[in-house]
C-alpha cells in the first residue's frame, strides 16, 4: 500500500497514518486496562479504593488522549488518496501521461488562425465587471451551438443507458467528503458559510450522493446515471494559466455520466465509458487523443483517469475536454453505499466511476477547427437539428 501512494505522492501522509494508528491503538489499549481497574468483583479493601480512585483519575485524561487520537486518525484517513492501478504510468504532471492513441486528421488552415474569442460571442468584459474574473457571458449563436452540445450529449448517453438527473449544485459537507473533494480539494470550492453547504464543481458529488448510507440490491446494477447541471470551481493555483477565454472559468454546464457496478465489472465500464465519449467527440468531426493520465497528477478518489483531449488550432496542441476516472471502492466506502450481492453473503461496496460527457471546452475546438478564412463557422449538422444555427457568421471588427 505505501508504494503504491508513494506513486501519488502520499508515502509520507501513509507513514503518518500508521504512526496515529500505533498511538490510537496504544491509547485503546490503556483504556481498557484503565476501565477494568476501576470496576471491583466486591467490596474494595481500602488499598483497592484507593487504587480504583487513582484508575478513574487516570482513565479521565486517558480518554482525552484517546479522543484526540482517533481525531488525529480521523483526519488522516480522510486524507489517504486511493492508489493508483498498476495500469497507470508513473509521473506528476500532465507532461507524464501515456498518450494511448490519435483519432481524426489535425486541421491545416491555409490562413491565420483566429481563437475562440474572435470566432464567437463571449462577453468576458462584462462578465469580469458583473462577476470578476473567469466569468463569461455566451451569447447569440454561440449560446445555441453550446446548449444544442449538451442536447447532444445527454441524447446519446440516455440511448446507452444512462437515467437523466436534474441534481442539487448545493450539497452538504459530508457528500464533499464522502466523494474526496474534502479535505483535499478544499482550495477548489466555494462554501455558502451562513448555511454550511457546498457548490459542487460537477454533479459527480450529487449523484455519489444519490444512495448515500444505502443498501442496494445486486439486481439493481449496473446504475448508471447522467447528470446535467452547473458547477462551480475556485480554480486556486492556476493564476496565470488559460486566462483568455472559457477553457478555465470559474462557473460552467456540464454533462456527468456516473455508473455504480460490482467490483468485478468496473474496468469493463471505465473502458465502455471512455467508448462513449469518443463516440460523441468523433460525432462532431473532432480531432483528438486519449491519454492515461499518470499517477501523481490523479485526484484523489481516481485509481485511473482517461482524458481526452481535442486538437486546439490557436494553440497548436491538444487540449483536454473529458475526463473518465474509475474511483473502485474509494467512494462507496466514504459514503456507505452497499450492495447485497446474494442471499446470506456479505454485504460489499459497488464500484464508482464517472466520466464527463459534455462542457463548454468543446466550443473552443468546435469553433476554432470549423473556422473558415472570413472567420465564420460552420456547425456540425447533429448540432444543427438540435436547434444550433448551420453557421456562425464572422463576428464584426
Amino acid at each position: 500500500m505505501r508504494a503504491a501512494l508513494a506513486r501519488k505522492g502520499a508515502a509520507a501522509l501513509f507513514d503518518e497514518l500508521l504512526d496515529a494508528d500505533e498511538s490510537w491503538r496504544a491509547a485503546t489499549t490503556r483504556a481498557d486496562e484503565l476501565r477494568a481497574a476501576t470496576k471491583s468483583r466486591g467490596k474494595p479493601s481500602e488499598d483497592e479504593r484507593v487504587a480504583m480512585l487513582a484508575a478513574k483519575a487516570e482513565l479521565r485524561v486517558v480518554e482525552a488522549e484517546l479522543a484526540a487520537a482517533r481525531a488525529r486518525l480521523d483526519g488522516l484517513l480522510a486524507r489517504v488518496p486511493n492508489p493508483p492501478e498498476a495500469s497507470v504510468p508513473d509521473g506528476a504532471s500532465d507532461e507524464d501521461a501515456e498518450e494511448v492513441r490519435r483519432v481524426g486528421e489535425v486541421p491545416h488552415h491555409g490562413f491565420p488562425i483566429r481563437d475562440h474569442v474572435e470566432l464567437g460571442d463571449f462577453d468576458l468584459e462584462r462578465g469580469a465587471r458583473l462577476s470578476g474574473a473567469r466569468f463569461a457571458y455566451r451569447m447569440g449563436p454561440v449560446a445555441l451551438v453550446e446548449l444544442a452540445l449538451y442536447r447532444y450529449a445527454l441524447d446519446a448517453v440516455v440511448a446507452k443507458g444512462y437515467v437523466p438527473v436534474l441534481p442539487p449544485v448545493l450539497v452538504r459537507e459530508e457528500a464533499m467528503y464522502g466523494t474526496g473533494f474534502l479535505p483535499t480539494e478544499e482550495s477548489n470550492i466555494y462554501r455558502v458559510e451562513p448555511d454550511g453547504l457546498y457548490l459542487t464543481g460537477t454533479s459527480e458529488v450529487a449523484l455519489a450522493g444519490l444512495h448515500l448510507g444505502e443498501i442496494l440490491e445486486q439486481v439493481e446494477l449496473p446504475l448508471r446515471y447522467a447528470g446535467y447541471s452547473t458547477c462551480f470551481r475556485r480554480e486556486a493555483g492556476a493564476a496565470g494559466r488559460d486566462t483568455r477565454g472559457i477553457f478555465r472559468v470559474h462557473q460552467f454546464d456540464k454533462v456527468e455520466m456516473f455508473s455504480y457496478v460490482e467490483p468485478e465489472e468496473s474496468v469493463a465500464e471505465h473502458e465502455r465509458m471512455l467508448a462513449i465519449e469518443e463516440e460523441l467527440v468523433q460525432g462532431l468531426g473532432l480531432a483528438y487523443r486519449v491519454v492515461n493520465v499518470a499517477a501523481g497528477d490523479l485526484g484523489a478518489p481516481a485509481a485511473k483517469k482517461y482524458d481526452i483531449e481535442a486538437w486546439v488550432p490557436s494553440q497548436q496542441r491538444y487540449r483536454e475536454i473529458t475526463s473518465c476516472s474509475n474511483d473502485t471502492d474509494y467512494q462507496a466506502r466514504r459514503l456507505a453505499t452497499r450492495y447485497r450481492p446474494g442471499e446470506g453473503e456479505s454485504l460489499r461496496h459497488p464500484h464508482t466511476l464517472n466520466g464527463t460527457a459534455m462542457t463548454a471546452r468543446w466550443l473552443i475546438a468546435l469553433l476554432e477547427t470549423f473556422q473558415d478564412e472570413s472567420g465564420a463557422v460552420a456547425v456540425p449538422a447533429p448540432l444543427v437539428s438540435l436547434g444550433a444555427p448551420a453557421r456562425i457568421e464572422a463576428r464584426q471588427p
